[in-house]
């Protein structure tokens, strides 16, 4: 593996953004940006022998660290079902950079 690859942390991405997870919280999108994607999966239903993502609140933030938690959140939705809950937050997070 190259050094230069080594340097760099990869994280999966959703059309082309980076997706970050810790634990049951998402975030989309790069924190060097001016907005990002928060995603919080509420709760869980089994298919088969799998958890899989039901409810999901999308936030979109601010990522300036000046600013006061309560007022970096932009946008809130619940979704239901992470396909959907990315789908919109692509949306808004495309939207919001292009300002």
């Amino acid at each position: 593996m190259s050094q230069q690859k080594k340097d760099k942390a990869s994280f999966p991405t959703y059309k082309g953004k980076p997706l970050v997870r810790c634990g049951d919280t998402i975030y989309y999108g790069s924190m060097q940006d001016k907005y990002v994607i928060k995603l919080d999966i509420k709760s869980k239903k089994k298919v088969g022998d799998l958890d899989v993502a039901d409810k999901v609140v999308v936030q979109l933030m601010y990522t300036d660290p000046e600013i006061r938690t309560r007022k970096q959140i932009v946008k809130t939705s619940e979704k239901e079902g992470l396909y959907l809950a990315l789908d919109i937050a692509d949306a808004w997070l495309t939207r919001a950079l292009a300002e």
